[in-house]
């Protein structure tokens, strides 16, 4: 498992979402690297990261398999910011151990059963994909549209292009051995929601407005079950970290400064637009 490791301080884990690598937090690891360690672990398949374990049933052996690559990392405590599936494991991950998890961040994710109909969708998108061991444009023409507003084409077309682009150069290995299973680990996921309301930590939901898999009546659920604030992101996507750079940015700077200790000096030098993402290796 791969993960990116930069800045200094007190840990913040940034759970990405299925399809995506750290790319996807590049605006918010400009700015949280200035006060804080952010790691960013890639999921099996991603970001360089091999394929998936076996012996991975589930959204919590998913979370062990995260918490060992920060063990190895020497990280104890941390605070937890996840998008999507993201926020999946890392919801489970606070679950499973209450006293290393710091502060609770989840975006456009929910810790709810994928309902049945989008759960029969997504599997047949996987079969296909399995079947071709590629991504074919049918695919990805419904794909693509999912992760962003109806209005990006306006607002922002080079997102969907970029990622449309990504997807299409996937590794064919890797989509067989770890994107396929692992969609379906996400998709036929267990439906958690109750076990939220377990957790005592410092936590906010938020969501984006036009978010198609993930709406704001799923993050409004969540943050109902925890007792925690819901913010609604104007105009946002479901990769919200994108759409909304700056709204998420300044909503995570706000939540981490309350329900994280001091921040800590600035680093040297954040990391700039066109650094290279570097990476450590379990």
């Amino acid at each position: 498992m791969t993960a990116l490791d930069a800045g200094e301080g007190e840990v913040v884990v940034l759970g990405s979402s299925f399809l995506w690598d750290a790319e996807m937090w590049r605006p918010q690891i400009d700015a949280l690297s200035q006060h804080y360690r952010v790691v960013v672990p890639h999921l099996w398949g991603h970001g360089g990261s091999g394929p998936m374990p076996p012996a991975t049933k589930d959204l919590r052996d998913l979370a062990r398999q995260n918490l060992a690559l920060l063990d190895h990392l020497g990280i104890e405590r941390f605070g937890m910011v996840g998008l999507s599936v993201g926020g999946m494991w890392g919801a489970e991950l606070a679950l499973l151990v209450p006293e290393q998890v710091t502060a609770l961040a989840l975006l456009d994710t929910f810790l709810g059963a994928e309902p049945p109909p989008s759960r029969a969708r997504y599997f047949a998108v996987l079969d296909a994909v399995a079947a071709s061991r590629s991504l074919p444009d049918a695919v990805l023409d419904g794909i693509v549209p999912l992760f962003f507003s109806p209005n990006v084409q306006a607002t922002a077309p080079e997102l969907p292009a970029k990622f449309r682009a990504r997807l299409k150069e996937w590794d064919r290995d890797r989509l067989v051995d770890a994107v396929v299973p692992l969609g379906r680990l996400i998709f036929g996921r267990r439906d958690a929601l109750a076990d939220l309301a377990r957790l005592t930590l410092p936590a906010v939901v938020m969501t984006g407005e036009k978010d198609i898999p993930r709406p704001v009546t799923e993050g409004r659920q969540m943050a109902t079950a925890m007792g925690c604030p819901f913010i609604e992101l104007p105009g946002a996507g479901h990769i919200s970290s994108l759409e909304t750079p700056g709204a998420v940015t300044d909503h995570l700077l706000a939540f981490l400064a309350e329900a994280l200790p001091k921040l800590p000096a600035p680093a040297e030098r954040p990391l700039g637009p066109e650094d290279p993402i570097p990476e450590i290796e379990e």
